[in-house]
Parts: structure tokens; C-alpha cells; sequence
């Protein structure tokens, strides 16, 4: 009998202890550090199969690291992939995924051909839907952890950014029957909408307890296959309309934050200079271990600049090993290419990642 009482006893005390973790929410590790990443394809961990049913989910995507499709549009891992790694974090989910429920690792909001502008590529989710996505998981935070908690993580934790380069791919695009689209004026009334928008965002997040931020700057556009595919000058390095307003882009986005930071107590960030990084790779890319920096790895036509990656009703040419090349399909980077940015991005020298790199922000508790 009184075996059974001990039993009776331990059973009531565990039910208990239940009760109290689901009331005063789950306990964390003093140094644990969350990882919220938004941004477009560079970034994307799937949501756009789930968003649309469209997306990297067909064969080749995928193939060295999952061996399977998992939505990201890349041969393995996407730079926040390895970001979480060197953070010791988990892959983060994307959020659209069905069940979905601890984000107190973090998660993922990118999205395929997304950009600043909600005019840019529609039926993906633009930077203000991301934040909105993101102020519901705030929201299930404080009902799991409670205010208190949740405040906390929230303040710890880092937001990584890659987004701005569909915008002036959109722009350009747009330019193709109407030169006017990229004279100055309308040039500088569009990049000011970019910017104006990004950084309400940034400050949104900051009015949510947000403090570390990490900003990989727009890329190289210009530079890849699919951009010179577009171009009859088969000689070119780079389609310098399009180069040009990724620097203009970048330059102001840099003093963008350099005010931010005065205006906001606490404000720290990192900006990794990807469009150096990358660009360095495609032209000089046998002194980073690559075979081929012009041609992608998966697409058709001239340097593999079409999109058509694993769309086997119009056929497309896929080379043997992804690791020799910088490009897997005619505008996204192998993942080989993905780890040495990541690299660079986590702890990279001040020339390339600054003021701060990710591994600083990390530490910073």
C-alpha cells in the first residue's frame, strides 16, 4: 500500500511540475542566443513550396548536403544554414511550415524573389509581410515564455538580413522598355523608397526589444550568369547598370545605419560586404578552389544563364560536381560558395565584416 502512495505521490508531483513549465514558460540557457533571418532566395529555407508550391523543390536543388529538394535554391546549404551552425543552433524552419510551433531558436521568414517593394516579384513575401509573420511569432513567444522571457530573448537575439537586389533587378528589368526608369531622378526617388522602407522595418523590429542585426549587403548583380546571359556582349564581366545600382544601394544603406546607430540606444550591427566577396570569387575564382566562377553549375544556354534548373519539359545541362563552380543555378552561389561566405560573414576581418562581425554579435549577451 504504501509502495502505491509513493507511486500516487511521484505521479502527482511530475503532473505538477508539467502544469508550472506550461504556466511559467520553458527555461532557457542564461547564454542562449535566437537567430531570426528574413530576407529573399539567398535566404529562403523552403517558405516559398509552402507559400506557392513553386520554389527550388525539384531535383538537382538540394542534391550534396539533404540529397533530396528541401526549397532552398542552392545544391546544400544556404549561408544562415551554417550561420546557425557556427551559432550551435539548429537549421532554422521556415515559417510557413505546417505545425510549426518553438521558435525559440528562431526561424526563418526569407522568401524566393522577394524584395523591399511589394511591387517586386508579387506572390512572394515582401519584407513588411516577413515583419508581420514576425510580430506573430513575438506574439506566441510571450504566450509560451511570457513577457518577461520573451522580452529577453528577443533582446539577445540576432537578425540576419539579405534583401534589396529584386528590387533593382525589377528595376532594371523594367528599364528594358523604358530608359527613363533608371535617370537619375527616378533612380534616386526609387532607391529612396527601398531605403526608406528597409529601415522602417529595422526600426520595427527594434521597437520589439531587436538590437543585433546582421546585414548582408546586395550582391554583385550584373555579375551572374542569368545577368550577362541577358547581354549580347559575350565577353562582358559584368552588366555595369545593374553593378552600379547595387553599389549606389549599398553605399547608402551604410550610412543609413551609421545614423540609426545614433538615434538608437543599444543599436549594434554587422554589415559583411557580399557583393566584394562574391565578385572576388567569380573573377579570380581558381585562388578560392574553384573550378569555374562565369558558368553556372544547373541552367541552359550561354554560361548555363537560363533558369531552368530541373524543369524537365525544356531541359537543362547540370555539371558533375558542384564544388568546382561558384554558381549552382544562373543566380545563386553553390553551397561550397555559401561556406566560405559564411566564414567570412561570422568572423571576418573589419575590411569585409563590420563594425561588428556575427560572432561578436553572438557573444554579446
Amino acid at each position: 500500500m504504501a509502495r502505491l502512495s509513493s507511486i500516487l505521490n511521484a505521479f502527482a508531483f511530475c503532473t505538477t511540475l508539467l502544469f508550472m513549465i506550461a504556466a511559467y514558460g520553458a527555461q532557457l540557457p542564461e547564454n542562449h542566443v535566437a537567430m531570426f533571418v528574413f530576407g529573399d532566395s539567398l535566404f529562403d529555407a523552403g517558405n516559398n513550396v509552402y507559400l506557392n508550391k513553386t520554389g527550388a523543390n525539384v531535383w538537382p536543388y538540394g542534391e550534396t548536403f539533404f540529397h533530396h529538394p528541401t526549397g532552398r535554391v542552392c545544391d546544400g546549404r544556404i549561408l544562415p544554414d551554417f550561420i546557425a551552425q557556427y551559432a550551435k543552433l539548429p537549421f532554422l524552419s521556415p515559417v510557413l511550415q505546417p505545425g510549426l510551433q518553438d521558435f525559440t531558436n528562431g526561424v526563418n521568414f526569407a522568401s524566393a524573389g522577394a524584395g523591399v517593394l511589394a511591387e517586386t516579384y508579387p506572390g512572394t513575401l515582401n519584407i513588411k509581410m516577413q515583419l508581420g509573420y514576425f510580430e506573430k511569432v513575438e506574439k506566441q513567444l510571450k504566450e509560451k515564455l511570457g513577457d518577461e522571457k520573451a522580452k529577453k530573448l528577443l533582446s539577445k537575439a540576432v537578425y540576419i538580413f539579405s534583401i534589396g537586389g529584386n528590387d533593382y533587378i525589377s528595376l532594371y528589368s523594367a528599364s528594358t522598355n523604358n530608359s527613363d526608369m533608371l535617370e537619375p531622378s527616378h533612380r534616386r526617388k526609387y532607391m529612396g523608397m527601398v531605403l526608406g522602407n528597409f529601415t522602417s522595418v529595422i526600426q520595427a523590429i527594434y521597437s520589439k526589444g531587436g538590437r543585433k542585426f546582421g546585414f548582408q549587403n546586395v550582391g554583385p548583380l550584373g555579375c551572374s550568369p542569368s545577368s550577362k546571359a541577358m547581354v549580347s556582349d559575350s565577353n562582358i564581366e559584368c552588366v555595369s547598370k545593374l553593378l552600379s545600382l547595387a553599389k549606389l544601394h549599398n553605399i547608402a544603406f551604410a550610412n543609413i545605419l551609421k545614423k540609426l546607430t545614433k538615434q538608437l540606444p543599444g543599436f549594434k550591427y554587422s554589415v559583411f560586404d557580399y557583393l566584394t566577396s562574391l565578385r572576388k570569387r567569380i573573377h579570380s575564382c581558381s585562388k578560392y578552389g574553384f573550378k569555374e566562377g562565369k558558368t553556372a553549375c544547373c541552367g541552359s544556354g550561354r554560361y548555363r544563364g537560363t533558369f531552368s534548373c530541373g524543369k524537365n519539359e525544356t531541359g537543362y545541362e547540370l555539371c558533375p560536381d558542384p564544388n568546382e563552380y561558384v554558381w549552382f543555378d544562373p543566380g545563386h552561389p553553390t553551397e561550397k560558395t555559401n561556406q566560405q561566405l559564411a566564414e567570412l560573414f561570422w568572423s571576418g576581418a573589419s575590411n569585409i565584416t563590420s563594425p561588428y562581425n556575427l560572432k561578436s554579435l553572438f557573444e554579446t549577451l
